[in-house]
């Protein structure tokens, strides 16, 4: 009976625990995942275990989970990496700044300075820009922080997600910002025609719903049309999924139960 127990154990042991993600706001939402089109799905997760995420999956999605946000992988081609995407990059916070950085390049990343002394640049695979930044008060070593966004009219796309997806309205520095459970979306004042994110190596930003069904609708009343019908994931049968665009060209995914359970984890 010892042994059984032990058995049981272990085989909990080794089933990853679902990422922290936020609670939703008043209008149901909060940040869920970002999408990544990848050649090499084994070399990414090497990257994304050395940055601190644990590698997980529901069903047949392949993930990276981070206190806060999932980072899915899928094998496919791009069209190009962050830079000239209108995700520009997304970041992260690290506990301990200086410790992070110098692991980082004795394991050969590609890391950039930042403007400031606890601030840095890090290049995953597929041209995809991560930033870091130090905040010695969250509570694990690395936690999933902001989406940067390059729109012609910051306070417009600032507004566009106040008024669909609950979020607040904050300020950064220089930086207008929409505040969901989860993450800060941050918008650059850039006239640039740059590229939408489907294809890119970042495709698309997501977004976990309490209802879906109710959700897309309230959407589809402010006009604006979902780009896919609300289905069922092909890949996790259980999760259901539907996209739409902003105005400035990214692709979002909406989600219900895209954090895995232990079963489909195990699977």
């Amino acid at each position: 009976m010892k042994i059984k127990t032990l058995l049981v154990f272990a085989a909990i042991a080794v089933v990853p625990l679902p990422a922290q993600l936020a609670s939703p706001n008043s209008t149901g939402a909060a940040i869920g995942h970002i999408h990544l089109n990848v050649r090499d799905i084994d070399e990414h997760q090497r990257f994304w275990t050395q940055l601190g995420g644990t590698p997980t999956n529901n069903e047949k999605l392949v993930m990276m989970q981070f206190p806060g946000i999932y980072i899915i992988l899928r094998k496919q081609d791009s069209t190009g990496g962050t830079a000239g995407s209108r995700m520009n990059h997304f970041g992260l916070h690290v506990k301990n700044f200086d410790e992070s950085i110098a692991r980082w390049k004795a394991a050969g990343l590609k890391i950039e300075a930042g403007n400031t002394p606890k601030q840095a640049f890090v290049t995953a695979p597929d041209d995809i820009r991560v930033e870091i930044i130090e905040n010695p008060s969250i509570p694990g070593p690395v936690a999933m922080h902001h989406i940067r966004l390059w729109v012609p009219d910051p306070v417009a796309a600032q507004s566009w997600y106040i008024k669909n997806f609950g979020a607040v309205a904050g300020k950064r520095n220089n930086l207008d910002t929409a505040n969901v459970p989860g993450a800060e979306i941050a918008f650059t004042k850039n006239t640039m025609d740059l590229a939408p994110t489907k294809g890119r190596s970042v495709d698309h930003i997501g977004f976990e719903v309490t209802n879906i069904e109710q959700f897309t609708k309230k959407l589809e009343a402010a006009g604006i049309p979902l780009e896919t019908s609300l289905r069922n994931s092909q890949n996790a049968p259980k999760l259901r999924i539907a996209y739409i665009l902003d105005p400035w060209g990214t692709y979002i995914e909406l989600t219900q139960g895209l954090p895995p359970t232990p079963q489909s984890a195990s699977r």
